[in-house]
C-alpha cells in the first residue's frame, strides 16, 4: 500500500488500539482505585460494567449513524467525547463520577469504533487490499488489550489516575492525526422519510436492558428477579424494534441484511469467540491473583504472551486467508481455542508457568487466526451505504460476547463455590462457547467446499452476497 494508505490505516487502527488499551488498563487498576476511594464491591463492579452497558447499548445506533450522518464526522466528534470523559474519570473523587465517566466513554466508543471500521471498508478496495487493512485493524485491537494489561500494571504503580489520563494523551494525538489524514466527505443526503426515531429508541432500550441483564448474571441467583425482568423487558423491546423497522420508511436496520447467512454466521462466531476469550482471560487473571497470590504486574507480564496475535494477525493471517480462505482459517482459530482451553482445565494450586505457557500461546494464536477473518466475513459483500450498519452489528456482537463471557464464568464460579473447584467449573464456559462456535463456522467450510468454483474450501464466509460497489474515495495503493 502507499504511504497515504498506511498512514490512514494507522490512524484508524489507533482508535481501536485506544479502546482496547483503555479497557485493559482499567481492569488492572480497579482494585487499587477501589481501595483509594473506599468504594464498595458493587460500586467497583459498576465502574467496569458501566462501560459495557454504554458500549453494547449504543453500538447498533452508532454504526447506522456513521452511514447516515457521516463517518468522519462521527469518528472525530465521538473521539473528542471519549477524550473528555476519560479525563473526567481521572479527576473523579467519588464512585458515581467514575461510573458516569465510564458509561459515557462506552457510548463514545459505540459510535467511534463502527465509524472507524466502516471508513476502512469503504476506503480500501474489497479483496486482498481490504483484507490486509482489516487484519491490521484486528491485530491492533488485540495488541491494545495485551499491552494495556502491562501498561496498566505499570501506571497503577504511579497512581491509578494515570490509567485515565494516558488515554487522554493518546486520544488527543489520534484526533489531531485524524483531522489531517481522514479525507473530508460530503454530507450524506438526507434520508427520505426522516430519521428512524422509534427504531433508535427501541434499539437502544433493548440493547441496554439486555446488556444489563447479562451483566447481572454474574450475581448468580442473588436478585434473580431483577435479572429476569431486565432480560424479559429487553426481549420485549427487541420485538417492538422489529415491528417498528418493518414499517419504517427509512429503518435504522434494514432487516433484509439479516438474511445474509454469512453475516449472521460471522456475527455469531464473533460473539462466541470474543466471549470465550474474555471469559478465559478473566478467569486466568482471577486464578493468578486470587488463588496464586501474584501481583497485578506479575499477572500482566504472564499474560503478555497472548499478545502474539498483534504480530501474527497482520503478517501470518493474510497469507493463510489467501491460501485457504476465510472459513478454514476461522475454523482453525476456533479449533486451536478449544485445544488451548482444554489444556488449562487440569490446572492446580501450584502449576508452573511453563505448564501454563502453551495455553496462553495457543490462545493468542487462535485469536490471530479467528478475529481478523471474522471481521472480514462480517463486512464483505455489503453495499457501501450499509457498511456502518454491518460494522455496528459486528461490534454489537463482540460487545455482547464479552459481557456474556465474563458474566457467565463469574456466575458459574460463584455457584460452584469458588476456589479451585469453581475455577475449573468456570473454565468449561469458554470451552463450550468456542466448541459451539467451531460447529457454526464449520457450516461455512462445508458451503464453501460445495459451492466454490476455484477449489474446495476456498469460498469465504461472505461470498454469498453481491460485491459492494467501489467507493469514489478509495485509497490508492
Amino acid at each position: 500500500m502507499s504511504l497515504r494508505a498506511w498512514s490512514l490505516l494507522l490512524v484508524l487502527s489507533g482508535t481501536i488500539f485506544l479502546e482496547g488499551i483503555d479497557v485493559a488498563m482499567l481492569a488492572v487498576a480497579v482494585p487499587t482505585l477501589r481501595a483509594d476511594l473506599g468504594l464498595g464491591t458493587g460500586t467497583a463492579a459498576w465502574v467496569m460494567s458501566a462501560y459495557v452497558l454504554g458500549y453494547a447499548g449504543f453500538t447498533l445506533l452508532g454504526g447506522r449513524a456513521a452511514d447516515l450522518l457521516g463517518r468522519r464526522r462521527m469518528l472525530l466528534g465521538w473521539l473528542t467525547v471519549f477524550l473528555l470523559f476519560s479525563g473526567l474519570g481521572g479527576l473523579a473523587d467519588e464512585g458515581w463520577t467514575l461510573i458516569l465517566a465510564r458509561f459515557v466513554t462506552g457510548v463514545a466508543a459505540a459510535f467511534m469504533t463502527p465509524a472507524a471500521l466502516s471508513i476502512i471498508t469503504t476506503s480500501y478496495e474489497e479483496g486482498p487490499q481490504r483484507n490486509k487493512a482489516l487484519l491490521v485493524f484486528a491485530g491492533t485491537a488485540a495488541g491494545g488489550f495485551s499491552l494495556g494489561l502491562v501498561i496498566g500494571g505499570l501506571l497503577t504503580q504511579l497512581g491509578w489516575r494515570w490509567v485515565f489520563f494516558a488515554p487522554v494523551l493518546l486520544a488527543a494525538a489520534i484526533l489531531v492525526a485524524a483531522i489531517v489524514l481522514i479525507p473530508k466527505e460530503p454530507r450524506p443526503a438526507r434520508a427520505k422519510g426522516g430519521f428512524d426515531l422509534g427504531g433508535s429508541l427501541t434499539a437502544a432500550g433493548a440493547m441496554l436492558l439486555l446488556a444489563y441483564g447479562i451483566v447481572r448474571l454474574e450475581h448468580g441467583f442473588a436478585g434473580w428477579q431483577v435479572t429476569v425482568a431486565a432480560l424479559a423487558a429487553g426481549l420485549l423491546l427487541a420485538g417492538a424494534f422489529v415491528a417498528v423497522e418493518r414499517r419504517a420508511a427509512t429503518p435504522l436496520v434494514r432487516l433484509g441484511i439479516l438474511r445474509k447467512a454469512s453475516l449472521v454466521r460471522a456475527d455469531l462466531g464473533a460473539l462466541l469467540f470474543v466471549g470465550s476469550f474474555f471469559g478465559f482471560q478473566f478467569m486466568a487473571t482471577l486464578y493468578l491473583q486470587e488463588l496464586r497470590g501474584w501481583s497485578s504486574l506479575q499477572t500482566a507480564l504472564a499474560l503478555l504472551v497472548m499478545g502474539v496475535d498483534a504480530v501474527l494477525a497482520p503478517t501470518l493471517t493474510p497469507r493463510l486467508v489467501a491460501r485457504f480462505g476465510n472459513a478454514r482459517v476461522i475454523l482453525g482459530g476456533f479449533v486451536l481455542a478449544v485445544v488451548s482451553y482444554a489444556l488449562f482445565l487440569p490446572v492446580g494450586p501450584d502449576r508452573s508457568y511453563a505448564a501454563m505457557f502453551p495455553t496462553l500461546l495457543l490462545t493468542g494464536l487462535a485469536f490471530a487466526l479467528a478475529y481478523g477473518p471474522l471481521t472480514i466475513a462480517g463486512t464483505d459483500g455489503i453495499a457501501e451505504e450499509e457498511q456502518g450498519l454491518a460494522s455496528g452489528l459486528l461490534t454489537t456482537a463482540t460487545q455482547f460476547g464479552s459481557a456474556v463471557g465474563i458474566a457467565a464464568v463469574t456466575a458459574v464460579y460463584g455457584l460452584a463455590g469458588g476456589g479451585l473447584d469453581g475455577f475449573r467449573a468456570a473454565l468449561l464456559v469458554p470451552l463450550a462457547m468456542v466448541a459451539l462456535g467451531a460447529l457454526i463456522t464449520a457450516t461455512g467450510v462445508r458451503e464453501g467446499a460445495a459451492g466454490s468454483a476455484t477449489g474446495p474450501g476456498r469460498k469465504d464466509l461472505a461470498q454469498d452476497a453481491p460485491v459492494a460497489p467501489d467507493a469514489a474515495t478509495k485509497v490508492t495503493v
